[in-house]
């Protein structure tokens, strides 16, 4: 009994199956996503095809990788003559949100273990944001999968177009198509900023990377960028015990 009232509570947060949203809106919502990201990936391919990565290396970015904001720091950081390590350590470092992302989703879906790691390779920014909006399990998982699939088989398809298309368009430069994917994520992200610790956090990161791209080597602004977390957490964490002093 003691048992069964600990499992309940490990998943009291869970939200039933009654009362959610009908299956066709939350795939027409999550397909929305899927297709309007997902069409990004023509950027990516052209971006990292001008920064001299091969047909086969920008494919496997996209395969393997997949979470674009971490491949556009990539083959940015390549393009502007960056160290590969630092722009491997940018790219990694921006990837690292997939996990905390993951500890939250493995609760909402509750998938079998057999399928977790292959769920793994979705959880990105859009499967979460769908995911995290829907109101029941059902629902979440529909989200999460149709999100997954339609952004994994478009954005990697696109890719391959914008790597083959990228000699016909020249100088890629000029087209300013490596800012179409961070464009994207932003527009993504933006919506997500509720509370004013989000917020700080968000702006310094951009204060930090911004004033630090014209002095530091191509990738290193974008590990400064993530001590924007800690510093804020910090000072809120002085301001709220100068109150409890009070």
């Amino acid at each position: 009994m003691a048992e069964r009232t600990a499992h309940a509570d490990t998943h009291a947060d869970i939200p039933a199956d009654r009362g959610g949203r009908p299956d066709a809106a939350v795939v027409r919502d999550a397909l929305g996503v899927g297709v309007a990201v997902g069409l990004s990936g023509f950027a990516f391919g052209v971006t990292s095809a001008g920064s001299g990565l091969s047909l086969l290396q920008t494919c496997a970015l996209s395969l393997l990788v997949f979470t674009g904001a971490s491949q556009f720091a990539l083959v940015g950081a390549l393009a502007a003559g960056g160290n590969p390590l630092t722009a491997a350590a940018g790219a990694f470092f921006l990837g690292v949100r997939n996990a905390f992302y993951g500890l939250r989703l493995s609760q909402l879906l509750a998938l079998p273990r057999v399928v977790r790691p292959f769920a793994a390779q979705w959880v990105i920014d859009e499967t979460t944001a769908v995911a995290l909006a829907q109101p029941t399990r059902r629902s979440i998982r529909i989200g999460f999968v149709v999100t997954g699939l339609s952004l994994y088989v478009l954005w990697n398809l696109t890719t391959l177009l914008g790597a083959l298309g990228a000699e016909a368009l020249g100088d890629t430069a000029t087209w300013g198509l490596d800012a179409a994917g961070p464009a994207v994520f932003l527009a993504l992200l933006a919506p997500m900023l509720r509370t004013g610790t989000e917020r700080a956090v968000a702006g310094l990161a951009v204060v930090l990377g911004l004033g630090l791209l014209p002095v530091l080597p191509a990738g290193v602004p974008v590990l400064a960028a993530a001590l924007a977390a800690p510093a804020v957490l910090f000072m809120e964490g002085r301001r709220e015990a100068r109150k409890g002093m009070r």
